[in-house]
């Protein structure tokens, strides 16, 4: 038997051994063990080293909430950082490891950080590496010098980089009631919804349901409550209309009731089943929502609150009587609330040794008292902790008399000596979820901790949640709004026969027990008291700035345990209440979410990809292809020995010269047709389309409703109430969106309708000045003359017996047309433009080549329309309509969106006639050593043929009254700096007589 397990109680199977390693040291456990209350049964309790100090910790929590316990686990050559040992399950074989020491975790050299502490505190990376550097580096920043040893001495744990072998799923749902939490009141409100008929869908994060029921004898009688919880959980599994997901941590909670979920399907297994997933991802989306995502307890805040031996009351409770696992041989408790003496009851009743009860209070109820009473326990009122006494371990500790009405310690330290210290400070309502659905929670003082805020989605509290602790009251009758709002009946369960209990949960006021030593407000980024303190002084006294500028309440612990204590301390020092100075709003995820879960199906070999019908011909033709989105599209058709430069500048001279044919069928088409299909266009473009004539086609700028640029493209009207919409590669999707939720939700009342038909077409666009005589000779059943196709024209006919639509426009800037037939019919069509255009020379050319004609142009893409610029930067003012409005046309004249300094699009040319880069910075003064000052930015840059150099387009403040003006490049990551002449964004043909023929 390990020394600190039971023999009976809990609910572990000791018939089941399971053997795992620890740092490379066997040890064994149980079925249903945690890693962290096997290792407790073992005797360990050095589990981890703080972030910044390296001070030696212990566990102190026994769930998700665990800060300083985390470790890594490793499945063969992969490795998963940062898991709180309390949410482990154990497994034959698991293999787990410290973090963040070297070179072991009883011996780490870290821990000479801690003679550093007084100049290590909140903000110094700000305040120390900002400065020049002396002696033989001087002239460089102290950061530069520095960075290298401080990234590599940054994070907790060491992330894999072996490529992760496991299976992830992703799965989508649909409900009437999601309920978020499966003790007895998340189980009130399921077994409600699901009577009345209701979709149900029980989310919980442990492995079992029934909630702290299943270890908790809090004010209640936990055995039966837990028995009552297993008819409820029993039932519900036999009902059709309700899906149980235990091991499920529901983390976001997102507009119109979506919430997601991460489910851990097979962490707790040696081996996954044959096609069995990890983690399953889940998106629910749900009518409505009922959090019973209960409550935490609270540490307290004194010198030493960190040493390992340190411990929640709650959580040695949960690890006796869920794990038979008593955390001490000689318990003191240390409390501000009653709740601290049901668990001390409770560790005397499983055998535990709770020697003495030190109460901040000075007034102890009577049923209290009896409690400790009854634990054989020391009951000191009106005492705090002021030191811990150890060091890999807790020895003792020692209590002095507090003055509430001042805050401080008074008369002679007494030494007491124990080797396990339960704290309690208070408890605080799991609001993350709620939080994030959109209000700020709300403080009540009487409870001591922030309260659900008021619904602005169709979500209901329950339990604990609620700021009531799980009384057989709270249970049975305090949650009939919830299993309302649930969709269920009012009609509350058969009460169960258990009386409540009389304790009293409410604390004593949060505060810091001020006494000399460090005491720990965030155990996981070894925040303390004095930097909260630090960072007021310094002027941070926003509740943001100060988790920012300490990193309270960051990382994995996202305020669970540290929030309201630091909150306290802060406001304090503010001389104002917890409410005025407020909390922090949590943010997605409550818990960490594997980002193998997120991307899922979408991995690898499973990633979807996208072919044009041409695309064997492409490869055959020795086409090198990459990515555009989800296409794959050809990038150049090199030659032996060419450069991708020296292939795209052929190609694009070519098209100048002769003619060129580039694969267009990735661009975006969407048919918009009905009655009302003109008055839509007229709606989201610009430039108005209800004007334009059948057969033909114009050009059409979106803009999002702040008024920026959203995508440009053409439009063929080929019928009264038929309209080809045609978008950008990357936007097709979104532009296909945009138009359905305006339809939807904002014009009702529209007769359109609206098909992506991309899918459907093949598209090839052939220009040149030989383009109109390559056409002409394979064309059948029309004339493609300019009387016959003039410019933005539409004529239909055939090209070897296949029906094609041809529309006259051009985007490299020579004549040039667009060819579409039907997808099935790609290749044969483009084979036949292909042969028809040898004996002019015809060539195929590539994305690189296709984007080099367009900057020449002076064109815009995605990399100029990129969410910030407006139709006015780009120069496409004059598609702005003033004969009618559209959507952006209310904000697109806003003071910030019209000033003369915004960026604007301008051509840059390389004066030294080398290559540029895009992302690369514009500025006025080059500084290679310090560079700086930045006016604007490159975004897209090739070698112009038709110019013979090296020109960019560019992003750049006040662009159009810099024209003619000297600047330079200055792009320090890749070591390029040079001057620039900045000129037109038209470099070539700027009157388009060579589009125009």
């Amino acid at each position: 038997m390990s020394p600190r397990r039971n023999e009976t109680g809990g609910q572990i199977d000791r018939l089941k051994t399971i053997r795992f390693t620890f740092d490379g040291v066997p040890y064994t456990g149980h079925a249903g063990d945690t890693l962290a209350s096997a290792l407790l049964a073992s005797g360990v309790t050095l589990m981890g080293r703080s972030f910044k100090y390296h001070r030696p910790r212990g566990v102190l929590s026994a769930g998700v909430d665990e800060p300083n316990a985390l470790v890594t686990v490793l499945r063969g050559t992969a490795r998963e950082p940062n898991i709180p040992a309390t949410a482990i399950e154990i497994y034959d074989g698991l293999r787990a490891e410290s973090q963040n020491r070297f070179p072991s975790l009883n011996w780490d050299v870290g821990a000479v950080n801690q003679l550093a502490s007084k100049v290590i505190g909140a903000g110094f990376y700000y305040k120390t590496f900002m400065g020049p550097v002396i002696g033989p580096l001087q002239g460089t920043r102290f950061w530069m010098f520095c960075e290298h040893f401080i990234r590599r001495a940054a994070g907790l744990g060491r992330a894999g980089t072996v490529a992760d072998d496991a299976r992830y799923e992703r799965m989508n749902a649909f409900c009437d009631v999601l309920v978020v939490g499966s003790g007895p009141a998340g189980l009130m409100a399921a077994k409600s919804a699901a009577d009345s008929g209701a979709r149900v869908i029980l989310a919980e994060l442990d492995p079992r349901f029934g909630g702290s029921a299943n270890w908790s004898g809090e004010t209640i009688d936990g055995a039966r409550i837990a028995d009552w919880a297993s008819e409820i959980v029993n039932a519900l599994k036999g009902r059709k209309n309700v899906r149980l997901l235990p091991r499920t941590a529901v983390w976001g909670y997102y507009d119109g009731n979506t919430l997601a979920a991460l489910e851990r399907v097979s962490d707790h297994k040696e081996t996954a089943a044959r096609g069995e997933p990890r983690h399953r991802h889940w998106t629910i989306r749900s009518k409505s929502v009922v959090l019973a995502t209960g409550a935490l307890e609270r540490p307290l805040v004194f010198p030493g609150n960190d040493r390992p031996g340190v411990m929640l009351a709650g959580a040695a409770q949960r690890y006796t009587n869920q794990f038979g696992v008593i955390p001490g041989e000689k318990i003191t408790l240390f409390t501000n609330n009653d709740t601290a003496y049901q668990a001390a009851a409770s560790l005397k009743k499983a055998g535990a040794n709770v020697a003495t009860i030190v109460d901040v209070r000075i007034d102890i109820s009577d049923q209290a008292r009896a409690l400790a009473a009854s634990a054989g326990a020391e009951l000191i009122a009106g005492h705090a902790v002021c030191e811990t006494d150890g060091g890999k371990a807790l020895s003792g500790i020692r209590i002095q008399r507090l003055d509430r009405a001042s805050g401080t310690l008074t008369g002679e330290p007494r030494s007491i000596q124990s080797d396990c210290l339960l704290v309690s400070g208070g408890w605080s309502p799991v609001l993350h979820l709620a939080s994030q659905a959109g209000a700020k929670p709300e403080w009540d003082e009487k409870l001591q901790a922030f309260l659900p805020p008021k619904p602005t989605q169709n979500w209901s509290g329950a339990g604990a949640f609620t700021g009531r602790l799980a009384t057989a009251d709270a249970i049975l009758e305090g949650h009939a709004a919830g299993i309302a709002a649930a969709g269920g009946n009012a009609r509350l369960m058969e009460k169960p026969a258990v009386e409540p209990a009389s304790v009293n949960p409410e604390p004593a006021p949060v505060f810091e027990i001020k006494a000399k030593g460090k005491s720990f407000v965030d155990f996981q980024h070894d925040v303390t008291a004095d930097d909260v303190r630090l960072a007021h002084r310094e002027g941070f006294i926003s509740v943001e700035h100060l988790k920012r500028y300490t990193t309270l309440g960051m990382a994995t612990d996202q305020g669970k345990s540290s929030n309201v204590p630091g909150l306290a301390i802060m406001a304090e020092a503010l001389g104002k209440p917890i409410p005025e100075v407020g909390t922090t709003r949590f943010r997605p995820p409550y818990t960490a979410v594997s980002i193998g879960s997120l991307a899922a199906e979408r991995y690898g070999d499973l990633k979807p990809e996208r072919l044009t019908p041409m695309h064997d011909w492409h490869l055959a033709q020795g086409a090198t292809m990459y990515s555009a989105g989800l296409w794959f599209r050809p990038m150049i058709y090199g030659h032996a020995g060419e450069t991708v430069e020296q292939a795209y500048v052929r190609e694009a001279k070519a098209v100048r010269e002769t003619a060129g044919i580039v694969d267009v069928s990735t661009l975006g088409k969407i048919a918009v047709q009905g009655p009302d299909a003109a008055e839509l266009l007229d709606r989201v473009y610009t430039n108005i389309f209800s004007t334009l004539p059948v057969g033909k086609a114009r050009y059409g700028l979106m803009l999002r409703e702040d008024g920026l640029a959203f995508d440009d493209g053409t439009t063929w009207r080929l019928g009264q109430d038929d309209f080809l919409m045609t978008t950008t590669t990357a936007n097709a999707g979104k532009v296909m969106q945009h138009l359905e939720y305006f339809l939807d939700v904002i014009w009702p009342e529209l007769k359109v309708t609206v098909t992506s038909v991309t899918d459907e077409w093949a598209g090839a666009a052939i220009g040149g000045p030989k383009a109109r005589e390559i056409l002409a000779a394979c064309v059948e059943d029309t004339a493609v003359d300019n009387a016959a196709l003039p410019f933005m024209g539409i004529v239909h006919g055939k090209i070897a017996d296949v029906p094609v639509m041809i529309c006259r426009l051009s985007f490299s800037g020579e004549m040039a047309f667009e060819v579409y037939c039907g997808a099935g019919h790609g290749t044969h069509v483009w084979q036949a433009l292909i042969d028809a255009g040898k004996p002019f020379g015809l060539v195929p050319y590539g994305l690189e080549a296709l984007g080099t004609l367009r900057i020449e142009k002076g064109h815009v893409t995605g990399a100029e329309i990129d969410g910030r610029t407006t139709a006015r930067d780009l120069h496409l003012d004059w598609m702005l309509s003033k004969k009618k409005p559209f959507i952006g046309s209310a904000m697109m004249d806003r003071e910030g969106l019209i000033a003369a300094d915004r960026l604007q699009l301008v051509g840059i040319v390389a004066l030294d006639n080398r290559p540029l880069n895009g992302g690369a910075h514009i500025v006025e003064e080059l500084d290679e050593e310090n560079p700086h000052g930045s006016i604007g930015h490159i975004t897209a840059c090739c070698y112009a043929p038709a110019l013979g150099k090296y020109i960019a387009l560019a992003l750049v403040q006040g662009g159009k009254g810099r024209r003619g003006t000297r600047a330079y490049v200055s792009d320090p990551l890749r070591k390029r700096f040079g001057p620039v002449q900045i000129v037109s964004h038209h470099f070539f043909d700027p009157e388009g007589t060579r589009m125009h023929g």
